[in-house]
């Protein structure tokens, strides 16, 4: 898997507060995530930046990294918060020195980019006591949101992916569309 990539066409669609909400309110990931003022954070397939922008006013600098140029100029044409700075890269190889983040964040991306290489990225760029959650669609889901089914892992394929790149799973909640993994560095 690790091979969908959202269309950046349908851009706009993901700017539906109500139904982007439904899998994952803002309350929940800034939860999960447990930031302080300081954090550096980055929003893994951060798309248009929606949640991104529920992040930011609570971190220091924020990342939101996208493979797609498209979603990049997406989200600058529609504003940029002034501590959010906008990366186009691959997670398999982002741009961050070692621990340099203290948190990171994937909503309904995980299955775009799910592979050994990008989570031992993952794991190289997040310091010693760093956090990452994962939200995504679940295989177990209906697949009338998000990509088709056959495309998607459950929370216990991902969270034995993370164990085997060297992440503890402190959290996981399983939903009737998506999965929430709340994952330390061991």
């Amino acid at each position: 898997m690790g091979y969908h990539t959202f269309d950046a066409g349908r851009a706009e669609t993901l700017e539906q507060a109500g139904q982007r909400y439904r899998f994952v309110s803002a309350e929940e990931l800034l939860w999960a995530l447990s930031l302080s003022p300081g954090d550096t954070v980055a929003d893994l397939g951060s798309g248009t930046g929606f949640f991104t922008d529920d992040v930011a006013p609570h971190a220091g600098e924020v990342y939101a990294v996208d493979v797609q140029e498209e979603m990049q100029e997406y989200y600058r044409e529609k504003g940029v918060p002034e501590n959010v700075d906008l990366v186009t890269s691959d997670v398999s190889d982002l741009p961050f020195d070692d621990d340099a983040l203290d948190a990171a964040f994937s909503t309904m991306t995980y299955h775009e980019f799910a592979s050994d290489d990008a989570l031992a990225e993952i794991r190289r760029v997040l310091a010693p006591d760093g956090r990452l959650v994962v939200v995504d669609w679940a295989s177990t889901g209906s697949g009338e949101d998000g990509p088709p089914v056959d495309e998607r892992y459950n929370a216990d394929e991902a969270a034995d992916a993370l164990r085997d790149a060297g992440f503890a799973i402190e959290h996981e909640a399983v939903r009737p569309e998506t999965f929430l993994l709340i994952a330390t560095l061991e």
